[in-house]
């Protein structure tokens, strides 16, 4: 199978083109409580609220769109709903009102609803929010998985942050990820924390030869058996406590790594032998003690994951994984989950999947993956992780949807009724022409004429500013003029406009008035002013021709395909 990323709306993309029972695990991370400004319950505005994308609050806001999500939901059609999920919406509207809180009750019902049909009933799901919406979300889940023979698993609570200033509160440092299964026969690989500080002291409190820290675990097990586990060894006979030999798989394990040989081939009594040669058996100083094995602390896995987790850091300002992307998770989280509930070669979903992070544990996990996104920002950040992690053959084998592939397809992209979308035809065309080294300016009508900006190295420590301007239609030789004085203004080096119809003799005539620009590091002159028409950059693939730095968003370590990523220290 291959990878497959769409651009788009995820409830279109789920309903249209996601086949039924053909996902193994899905995980999202919706965007939340961080966004509070349009969750009016709770009248709590925070300065990061203005940060994040327009197309999110869009989408989450009591409208149209929302009305009709909510009259699909009651009114059941295509018989697409459970009756929990109906009396739910009712129930949430009559405590709520009409307010962004049920519009997002309302979007994320729709949504999961699409993925419980599209999860393979072996599968899995993870819903990752924080505690502002979660127990609204359950409810939501609990309607849409429970009623159709699934089951809720866990509230995992991973602890994201050491600290947060809690105003008259207590400090809010963790989020939640809700998990289900379609049915009860789900994948289940297990899973290992670290073992906590005190219970290493508690227990490991013997020190071997080489330093090593061990504990004592039992040679035996309970009940008498035939033959040679129930007989003496070196004085000591297990059958007198109605006990047999059964050394734990660790000792096999550990025997046939140390020497190269299969502890199994032996009699089992000669297994203890073997064991005792290599240091694994402890002997009691006291008369008649039992012999117990010994346990190393460097092979100890951990303990089995628990539905706390305090072991992954998250994303903080100095992290190697940082790509400057304002909900970023760390990869050792969707490592996890990605392991706990998958296997090699199964597909991985995210329907939410902002800078790839899941995209990318699945790919160095060996898992297909499918990842959906509104924004084409974040389809870009994602071509470029992948590239940046893996590879340019791995993003290039990438199966591309919803991104334009001719002025067709840009034309109605640009034209689009939704706000959201249109937006969208500005960010795919500066960060297509700008090889995705452009920022884009997300200021909704306060712009001032610039939609992205980039900058180009001009010296060992120098760089100028380049911006960018699109226009969809009506575009003539003033637009030229005005642009001319936004790059004074901004005090750029270069201005581009990006057109979707072909330029005027007049614009032309315009732009060539403004002059050049001397790039003195190569010795080269380029115009001040450029016009460049989305037909060039899809049909003769025309990109920048410009020194730039490297992306505004910061690159993505290279991943190691054949070890496990370790935890964070930090």
């Amino acid at each position: 199978m291959s990878n497959l990323l769409y651009y788009g709306d995820n409830l279109d993309i789920l309903r249209d083109k996601i086949r039924d029972e053909s996902v193994d695990l899905c995980y999202i991370d919706p965007p939340f409580s961080s966004k509070r400004n349009y969750f009016q319950i709770y009248n709590n505005v925070g300065k990061e609220d203005v940060a994040q994308a327009q197309a999110f609050i869009d989408i989450w806001t009591w409208n149209e769109l929302a009305i009709a999500g909510y009259q699909e939901i009651t009114t059941n059609y295509q018989s697409r709903y459970t009756r929990q999920t109906i009396e739910l919406m009712k129930g949430l509207r009559a405590v709520l009102g009409e307010n962004p809180l049920l519009a997002y009750l309302v979007g994320m019902a729709q949504r999961v609803n699409e993925i419980q049909r599209v999860l393979k009933p072996t599968g899995s799901f993870y819903l990752h929010c924080d505690p502002t919406a979660s127990h609204y979300l359950k409810l939501v889940l609990d309607s849409v998985f429970c009623p159709r023979s699934g089951d809720y698993l866990n509230e995992i609570v991973w602890k994201r942050t050491s600290a947060h200033s809690g105003a008259k509160r207590h400090g809010p440092v963790h989020d939640i990820i809700l998990f289900y299964s379609k049915s009860e026969q789900f994948n289940w690989n297990v899973q290992y924390q670290p073992y906590d500080e005190q219970y290493v002291k508690s227990f490991f409190t013997h020190i071997d030869e080489k330093g090593r820290y061990w504990t004592r675990t039992d040679l035996t097990g309970p009940g008498v058996r035939n033959g040679d586990s129930s007989l003496p060894w070196r004085g000591y006979n297990p059958s007198a406590s109605n006990r047999h030999w059964q050394p734990p798989s660790y000792f096999y394990e550990k025997y046939n790594a140390l020497t190269g040989d299969n502890l199994a081939n032996y009699e089992l009594i000669v297994r203890l032998d073997k064991l005792d040669e290599i240091g694994l058996i402890h002997w009691p100083k006291k008369k008649n003690g039992v012999p117990k094995g010994k346990r190393l602390l460097e092979d100890a896995p951990g303990i089995p994951s628990q539905d706390v987790w305090t072991d992954i850091k998250g994303i903080h300002n100095i992290s190697d994984e940082r790509l400057g992307y304002p909900t970023q998770k760390p990869e050792a989280l969707l490592e996890r989950i990605i392991q706990a509930s998958s296997n090699e070669g199964d597909t991985v979903l995210d329907a939410f999947c902002g800078c790839g992070t899941t995209v990318a544990v699945a790919q160095r996990l060996r898992r297909n993956w499918i990842g959906i996104d509104i924004t084409y920002q974040s389809i870009a950040v994602i071509l470029q992780r992948l590239e940046d992690s893996f590879g340019a053959a791995v993003s290039d084998s990438v199966i591309l949807s919803g991104i334009p592939r001719d002025v067709e397809s840009a034309t109605a992209l640009a034209n689009k009724k939704d706000d959201r979308l249109r937006k969208e035809f500005e960010k795919w065309s500066v960060l297509t022409y700008s090889k995705n080294r452009a920022a884009i300016n997300e200021k909704k009508g306060a712009d001032r004429g610039v939609d992205g900006t980039a900058y180009m190295v001009t010296g060992t420590n120098t760089t100028d500013r380049v911006i960018f301007q699109v226009k969809s239609g009506g575009v003539k030789r003033n637009d030229i003029a005005t642009l001319r004085g936004d790059v004074a203004r901004e005090e750029a080096a270069i201005g581009i406009l990006i057109t979707l119809e072909p330029p005027t003799k007049p614009m032309r005539d315009e732009a060539a008035a403004a002059g050049t620009y001397h790039h003195e590091l190569l010795n080269r002159d380029y115009p001040r002013l450029l016009i460049v028409t989305v037909q060039d950059i899809i049909e003769n693939g025309a990109r920048i021709d410009l020194p730039l730095t490297a992306d505004v968003l910061k690159t993505a370590t290279g991943a190691n395909m054949e070890e496990q990523l370790p935890l964070p220290d930090c």
